[in-house]
């Protein structure tokens, strides 16, 4: 099984954050500026690229019940994994010197 690198949480926040474009945009209209259409703009490409990193997702195709069942094979794996390690680990096989 081969790790997938993630990116980090704080950057998925960063980039996904409409907050700011919305502000900016609510103090344009409060000085009747007519940078209100740039921000607009802005608001609309920040939009449309979250809706491709969501449909870019991995599984966002799968559904409830296929990603429930996904889980379910998981947990089965992680429970018998741990079972045998507590096996292995039983088995007293294993010298492990202590630190003194």
């Amino acid at each position: 099984m081969m790790a997938v690198p993630q990116p980090t949480l704080e950057k998925e926040t960063e980039d996904s954050s409409l907050l700011p474009l919305v502000h900016d945009i609510i103090k344009c209209m409060d000085k009747d500026s007519q940078d209100v259409h740039q921000e607009l703009a802005k608001l609309k490409a920040k939009i449309q690229e979250a809706r491709e990193q969501i449909s870019s997702m991995p599984g966002i195709d799968s559904s409830p019940q296929d990603q429930q069942q996904q889980l379910a094979t998981l947990r089965e794996q992680v429970r018998t994994k741990n079972q045998l390690l507590q096996k292995y680990k039983s088995l007293c096989m294993f010298d492990v010197p202590k630190a003194s």
